[in-house]
């Protein structure tokens, strides 16, 4: 059960600022999209990605990205903060959790099943590894803030990601 990661060697990933690890395996997986166009290439995923992370570290005073993974609708996960490193996606629910963002926006459109797929490989890989407990928590973004993400066509296909059979 493999999954393509894309390090944050291979995508140019900045030095965060500071890094913190989790003190345990994460308790809940939170659901994110970016809100941004949907990338159809490696190319435009990764140039996405450094804009992403940029825009995190510049304009909201990030250490890094937010997320600890990011997935693109071909199924290709990059490391955001990776495995057992706090992220910063979901205001004071970070120091628990792992902050999955799949690229695009899922207000009208529907996450790709090669997406959902990864997700799903990633959080058995997790589980597996222990960086996951096993009886985690899966939420979207809304449930724990004020906010649409990550859209209705991903928060509706959540059901499919708790299956991690």
């Amino acid at each position: 059960m493999a999954v393509n990661v894309v390090s944050r060697a291979q995508w140019g990933a900045h030095t965060p600022h500071h890094k913190n690890n989790l003190t345990s395996p994460a308790k809940r997986i939170i659901i994110h999209h970016t809100a941004m166009k949907n990338c159809q290439t490696q190319t435009e995923g990764i140039i996405q990605l450094r804009q992403i992370q940029s825009d995190h570290m510049k304009f909201r005073d990030f250490d890094d990205i937010g997320y600890n993974f990011v997935v693109r609708g071909d199924g290709s996960v990059y490391e955001g903060r990776g495995w057992g490193v706090v992220g910063a996606h979901t205001k004071g629910h970070n120091d628990d959790s792992l902050g999955i963002a799949f690229m695009g926006n899922f207000n009208n459109e529907s996450p790709s099943s090669e997406a959902l797929t990864s997700v799903k490989r990633l959080l058995v890989i997790g589980v597996s590894q222990g960086f996951i407990l096993p009886e985690f928590g899966l939420f979207g973004h809304k449930d724990l803030g004020i906010t649409a993400c990550p859209g209705v066509q991903l928060y509706s296909a959540l059901p499919q990601l708790r299956s991690t059979n």
